[in-house]
């Protein structure tokens, strides 16, 4: 057994939230029980996983996306009250971290997904250095290959803007989930292939005329990996038991 400030700074040690600009609060978001034993982690704190975390009896709910976002309304009516009287009735404790997770050297999203992705980081670069750049562990012929390679990995076929079909690659970049915004930073770090969760308008465009090939391979998919490795990782340093609870989503 731990208690919630334990594990709370047990997190926040880790990640170190207070290095990062964020799109909202890092870390406690609701107060539950002070006790923890059992620790549930997940991607999103949807009404659909908190509810699994109640079956799971669950003290602690570790999220990569929580409830608060810089912008929102503020008004706890909706889907906002639904949430948050389940949590607060059972006193289950959320936390959650954004772009510290997705940065963690070995913890975090972009770490786990070229762990399974058969990717090796060699440096960062980008906004806050949130993306990765590195090499394949095993020869790739091309793009394709890639995305057959990610499609095995994650269980999803991405989006696939291939660039130039003949452009051999030697490093490829990556940043998790809505990160279609850094591909011209991947592009100037010299990537020849770059692989994030969303593609929006411009990135085809910017594949074909650079040669870079874009892979759009989920948000949710490309960040399954980094709330249980932390999770995980905190819940043996605490003493703590873990279940990872994965709610499928499309996106």
């Amino acid at each position: 057994m731990a208690t919630r400030s334990q594990l709370l700074m047990a997190c926040d040690e880790l990640l170190q939230p207070q290095r990062f600009k964020d799109y909202g609060p890092n870390g406690l978001q609701v107060e539950g029980r002070d006790a923890i034993r059992h620790v549930v982690s997940g991607v999103t704190a949807s009404l659909a996983l908190i509810d699994a975390a109640i079956e799971a009896q669950a003290d602690a709910l570790l999220v990569h996306h929580g409830l608060f976002w810089r912008g929102q309304d503020g008004r706890v009516t909706g889907w906002m009250k639904q949430r948050l009287s389940r949590l607060l009735a059972h006193e289950i404790n959320l936390l959650a971290y954004h772009l510290p997770l997705d940065a963690h050297p070995t913890l975090g999203n972009n770490a786990q997904l070229g762990l399974r992705l058969g990717l090796v980081g060699e440096g960062v670069f980008g906004e806050q250095d949130l993306g990765v750049i590195g090499v394949p562990t095993a020869p790739l012929k091309d793009a394709a290959a890639l995305a057959e390679r990610i499609a095995l990995a994650l269980g999803r076929t991405p989006v696939l803007v291939p660039g130039d079909p003949q452009r051999p690659l030697r490093r490829i970049a990556w940043c998790s989930g809505g990160a279609q915004g850094h591909f011209e930073a991947a592009i100037a770090a010299g990537a020849d292939a770059y692989i994030t969760g969303e593609i929006s308008e411009p990135q085809a465009h910017l594949a074909r005329e650079t040669g870079v090939a874009f892979l759009a391979c989920g948000h949710h998919a490309t960040e399954r990996g980094g709330a249980p490795a932390l999770a995980a990782h905190v819940a043996a340093q605490l003493g703590l038991t873990h279940q990872f609870i994965d709610i499928d989503n499309p996106a």
